[in-house]
């Protein structure tokens, strides 16, 4: 089979750990019969350079074209003179709506071998953690009304509305209960319901689809609560389903209590099987070029692009068998290192390949 994927390398770390998962990504193709074909278009910092803006119109249409999109990190303190509306984050935003990414998934796992990287005591992670944070993406406040205001009793002042309507909580809320069918039966919504008016609605959609998961348990908590007991006895969770902004900072406080934000996936998906990959972290432009980055999240991120947008589950199988060897083998980069030896980003990529 062949396959057409659009490749963002960006900026910071992010040409780096990109390589790095295309050289696994190429290696499951020789073993499986694959061919992965590569077209590599500008995003985010490196396209304002390039191009004078953060996503050129050619980004989106060989996008869209593709089959699937893996996508580095963009962003960085070089362009941090940019206003806001062209900066390279910009871009991200961009390509969830452009390409109708409107479901992202976080897991949030701890690998048996780096349980002491965690931050949290050993027996609140002890047998193992796995959350999945399912975030809406395209709607809420960072898609919302913005606006500023000359004049108030205060002072100028700036506004931005968190609006969503029912058709964009009930898809998510599908999202979030199809994946916790495949898991542990148990979703937890994270609202603020009792300030929010827009937190009353996603409650009564999100109650609304769960009548149509009778197997499925459903919680529902205030994002204050969740983010403490996310620290607190995160085991009690299974798949967590919330808006755009509270997914976007709980999501990030999941993948540290797992020891590294280095190790983490995502996939950011829209109707059907099209999908963004992408690790969690982000441009880190401190270690850029010096062969210190941890590429595990982007060979993870590709692992994900096979099982949910190219249908490949025993390939992705292997990517994870393969980073599992690799961690059982005693190899660390840099961030995981925990005073051991470390190894680079060149020969984590090839160590991992040479896995599957």
């Amino acid at each position: 089979m062949n396959y057409n994927i659009a490749v963002v390398k960006g900026d910071g770390i992010g040409p780096e750990v990109v390589t790095e998962a295309i050289k696994v990504l190429d290696k499951v193709g020789e073993k499986y019969g694959h061919q992965f074909n590569y077209n590599y278009v500008l995003a985010g910092g490196c396209a304002i350079d390039e191009a004078g803006e953060c996503l050129p119109a050619e980004t989106i249409e060989i996008c869209k074209a593709s089959d699937a999109v893996l996508l580095g990190a963009v962003g960085g303190p070089k362009w941090d003179h940019v206003p806001g509306d062209q900066r390279p984050e910009r871009a991200l935003l961009g390509l969830r709506k452009e390409l109708g990414l409107f479901a992202n998934l976080r897991p949030a796992v701890v690998f048996d071998e780096l349980a002491d990287a965690s931050p949290l005591k050993p027996e609140i992670i002890d047998g193992g953690l796995d959350i999945v944070v399912v975030r809406e993406l395209t709607g809420g406040i960072y898609f919302g009304e913005k606006g500023f205001v000359e004049e108030t009793p205060l002072g100028p002042a700036a506004y931005d509305v968190e609006q969503y309507a029912e058709e964009e909580v009930r898809r998510i809320a599908r999202v979030a209960f199809d994946m916790a069918m495949k898991r542990d039966k148990k979703v937890t919504s994270v609202d603020k319901a009792n300030v929010l008016e827009s937190s009353r609605l996603w409650r009564r959609v999100v109650t609304e689809v769960a009548a149509e998961y009778p197997e499925v348990a459903l919680d529902h908590m205030y994002v204050d609560n969740a983010a403490m007991q996310l620290v607190r006895n995160p085991k009690q969770f299974d798949v967590i389903v919330t808006s755009n902004i509270f997914g976007d900072i709980l999501s990030d406080e999941a993948s540290q209590i797992t020891g590294s934000i280095g190790m983490l996936p995502s996939a950011s998906l829209a109707t059907g099987n099209f999908g963004m990959y992408e690790p969690v972290h982000g441009s880190a432009p401190d270690i850029a070029g010096q062969n210190l980055a941890n590429p595990i999240a982007t060979i993870l991120s590709v692992g994900m692009m096979l099982r949910y947008t190219l249908g490949l589950g025993k390939e992705a199988d292997a990517i994870d068998a393969a980073v599992d060897k690799f961690l059982k083998a005693g190899y660390r980069t840099p961030d995981i290192a925990a005073g051991r030896d470390a190894i680079g980003t060149v020969e984590c990529g090839d160590k991992i390949a040479a896995f599957i």
